[in-house]
């Protein structure tokens, strides 16, 4: 900081200091605190030394180790991922499975048409031409991913980006797509594995910046559109958590657990009847905590059926609707 010049700039953290601790100005000076701070950060920038400023560190800064980390969820998991997990949604969540066929398919759709409208250089056509303008007989490259190949002696991936249909599609990045929106549907289907998709989801943010492939902005780009996608596609409900997607028939369809039944004394008071309601015993489960509150429609109560002798007297009343009672029953004729 030269200007001002030395014994004066010492006035403006005195001052700041002063200003803390006088109680009228305090209410104002702590909590600008932050943006003072971010004002001394933005106009100190300049005399940041050039050498000590950071080069694309993630593209200069190798290492095989690195290179598999960052190939796994890129070139592996990325393929496999939706198919898993749309295999998933069929066998547990059958309902959802069209919901995300939908979100991914029209989510990509969506990215490629913007590729070709917003043509985007990755920044492996920086490494190797510089900034010389593209033009659309450009080869592609596997950036990264070529020392993967180097690795395992193969040159599978250099031959695939080479004939790649969309040399300049780097915005936004459909790698960064995928990865959002199948952690989104994670998060909203099963909450307990949110922390474990989103992880996959930050390597692989990293794994494509890392091998060359896109930059931040392109990164940023795919996970608005996959959260768009999401938020437009998936229904509320669905959205929130609050969908029926119980896997075991014991819950889906209220029946009491397959283990043990009912306790006798929840058995016994569940079924103990009042004079003042007699209605809902018709209707109860007799497992209110198995039963979530939707009681099970019985034929027949069985506690109307023992009090049936003292309600015999009350006019147009039978346990059984449109049925006449006797007790013993007598044969009909």
């Amino acid at each position: 900081m030269q200007v001002p010049p030395f014994p004066y700039k010492l006035a403006i953290p005195i001052l700041y200091v002063i200003a803390l601790f006088i109680p009228f100005t305090s209410q104002f000076f702590i909590p600008a605190t932050p943006v003072f701070s971010w004002v001394l950060m933005f106009y100190s920038n300049q005399f940041l030394p050039s050498d000590h400023r950071p080069h694309d560190i993630l593209t200069h800064f190798t290492h095989p180790i690195l290179d598999i980390i960052a190939w796994l969820p890129y070139g592996v998991i990325h393929y496999t991922f939706p198919l898993v997990l749309a295999a998933l949604l069929w066998l547990f969540r059958p309902p959802t499975l069209r919901v995300f066929a939908k979100a991914f398919g029209y989510q990509n759709c969506i990215g490629v048409f913007a590729q070709i409208v917003l043509p985007c250089a990755a920044p492996w056509y920086e490494i190797i031409y510089g900034l010389t303008p593209a033009a659309y007989g450009t080869p592609g490259s596997a950036g990264g991913l070529g020392r993967i190949d180097d690795l395992f002696g193969g040159d599978g991936y250099k031959r695939t980006f080479a004939s790649s249909p969309l040399v300049f599609g780097a915005f936004p990045s459909l790698h960064a797509a995928w990865a959002t929106l199948e952690a989104l549907f994670i998060t909203a289907l099963w909450p307990q594995y949110a922390k474990w998709a989103w992880a996959y989801a930050a390597v692989l943010y990293w794994s494509t910046m890392y091998l060359s492939h896109h930059y931040l902005i392109d990164v940023v780009g795919g996970a608005c559109l996959a959260t768009a996608s999401f938020y437009f596609f998936v229904p509320e409900e669905l959205r929130n958590g609050s969908v029926n997607t119980a896997g075991d028939k014991y819950e889906r369809y209220d029946l009491e657990s397959r283990r043990g039944g009912v306790d006798a004394d929840e058995f016994a008071s569940d079924w103990t009847v009042s004079d003042e309601e007699e209605t809902p015993i018709a209707y109860r489960s007799p497992n209110p905590v198995m039963g979530r509150g939707r009681g099970h429609r019985h034929t027949a109560s069985i506690a109307s059926l023992i009090r049936a002798d003292e309600r015999a007297g009350e006019e147009g009343w039978s346990p059984i609707a449109g049925v006449g009672f006797v007790f013993p029953p007598e044969s009909r004729r």
